[in-house]
């Protein structure tokens, strides 16, 4: 039996991909998670959710390979089991800290499975909230956390200033910074980003990059893009997010993900066993 050049795995975001805007998991996008590994397609979630606010995806979608938490701060298996870990130097932490309140951005740190906020009234800790399904804790100061943070969050009504402080972020030594939505600004560890998330999965599976597709709708998927035999931004993606990908399909609210899944990524999966 040969072996030809087809997708072999695809890398999926959750939010503003996978999910609607309301957060649901449609019985399309279901079946469409099901097509690939029936048609022998690894696949693997990418968000930066914590692991948490993955779970609830594992049954549904009848996953068995890790997740990637965190935008792949934390490597967890479907039980919740840590596989890798990486943490934010505490030093760039506190500069991280720093900057991002200079910016007039509220500070959220993700520790370990916890989630600690300074102000349970701050825009979107509500709806992160509702996402995750499971409530953060009230902390007077945020500080003492920063040794092991997983992801630092700046979050923002004010995306003019998210995106000045995503810029800023970008000089400092130790991170990576990139907005996972308009108003939230992902800070993690420089290993922790979708793009080292494929590379990871990749060597984890014996699988070729040349071997992959990806799919997201934000600047923090474009890492994910380079090198995919198959890459697709969503149809809600900004334009700068559509320009680096192969191919663009549909919206999250018109079954964007599942239209991907059945009309770009699984032909370039079926016969990839050949006699």
């Amino acid at each position: 039996m040969k072996k030809s050049q087809g997708v072999r795995l695809m890398v999926i975001d959750v939010d503003g991909t996978l999910l609607t805007p309301d957060k649901v998991l449609t019985d399309r996008a279901v079946q469409a998670v099901r097509a690939l590994r029936k048609a022998h397609v690894e696949v693997v979630l990418t968000s930066g959710r914590p692991p948490r606010g993955l779970s609830m995806l594992i049954e549904p979608l009848g996953l068995t390979t890790p997740l990637a938490a965190f935008n792949g701060g934390l490597i967890v298996g479907p039980d919740s089991t840590i596989i890798e870990e990486h943490t934010l130097p505490a030093d760039a932490a506190h500069e991280v800290v720093e900057l991002v309140r200079r910016h007039g951005l509220d500070v959220w740190v993700y520790r370990g499975a916890s989630w600690y906020i300074t102000d349970i009234d701050a825009p979107h800790v509500d709806r992160e909230q509702r996402t995750v399904r499971f409530a953060p804790e009230v902390v007077p100061a945020i500080g003492d956390l920063l040794d092991k943070a997983v992801k630092i969050v700046g979050v923002s009504d004010d995306l003019a200033a998210v995106a000045r402080c995503e810029a800023a972020a970008r000089d400092l030594v130790g991170v990576y910074a990139a907005r996972s939505q308009p108003y939230y600004l992902d800070v993690t560890h420089p290993s922790a980003n979708k793009g080292m998330v494929v590379e990871y999965f990749t060597q984890l599976l014996s699988i070729p990059r040349g071997q992959t597709a990806t799919i997201g709708d934000m600047p923090n998927d474009v890492a994910m893009f380079e090198g995919s035999r198959v890459s697709i931004a969503m149809g809600n993606a900004s334009e700068a997010v559509k320009r680096e990908a192969k191919h663009i399909t549909g919206s999250n609210t018109e079954e964007g993900f599942a239209d991907a899944v059945e009309n770009i990524v699984l032909p370039e999966a079926v016969g990839r066993n050949d006699t």
